[in-house]
């Protein structure tokens, strides 16, 4: 059984599933495109515009995302933006439907704060690269380069048109 946007939740970390977090880890062969959690929850720390979550198939731990929302600063920016910072499945997850679950989450989640046209993201270009896992969901090129990542979008509008509230899609 594949997994739905219902079964997949993002949830608070606490002092109680940090370490379980911490643990997560993608395939070997995927290493090189994401930082291990605990650099990613340091980082946090020391940013405020820092959200981030446990992603969970039904009771199990099986992934990590942070977000890099602006208009949690203080002051926030008169238009703040959005981006995924960083988002992982543990590799024992993979291939069952909790990235695409979890990642239509962060989603739903950004469009309702109600603040944003658009989520970024980017990634490390090479073989086995999410390119074809973002651009399944909506994503779109946006012609930039940061650093060595390519910088991807998701116009907002239209993803609310793909996926009203209430409707709810099996992964």
């Amino acid at each position: 059984m594949n997994p739905t946007t219902q079964t997949v939740s993002l949830r608070e970390i606490s002092a109680e599933t940090v370490r379980a977090v911490t643990r997560l880890s993608v395939a070997e062969d995927q290493q090189g495109f994401v930082a291990p959690n605990a650099v990613s929850l340091a980082q946090a720390l020391f940013a405020p515009e820092a959200w981030y979550r446990a992603i969970y198939l039904g009771e199990e731990l099986a992934g990590f995302v942070m977000l890099e929302d602006e208009s949690l600063r203080s002051p926030p920016p008169l238009r703040p933006e959005v981006s995924v910072w960083r988002f992982m499945v543990d590799a024992k997850f993979q291939g069952r439907g909790v990235g695409r679950a979890g990642l239509l989450r962060v989603i739903e989640h950004v469009r309702d704060k109600g603040l944003f046209t658009r989520l970024q993201l980017s990634y490390v270009p090479g073989p086995g690269c999410p390119e074809p896992f973002y651009l399944s969901l909506g994503f779109r090129h946006t012609g930039r380069i940061d650093g060595n990542e390519v910088v991807l979008e998701l116009p907002l509008a239209e993803a609310a048109a793909q996926s009203q509230p209430g409707q709810r899609t099996a992964i």
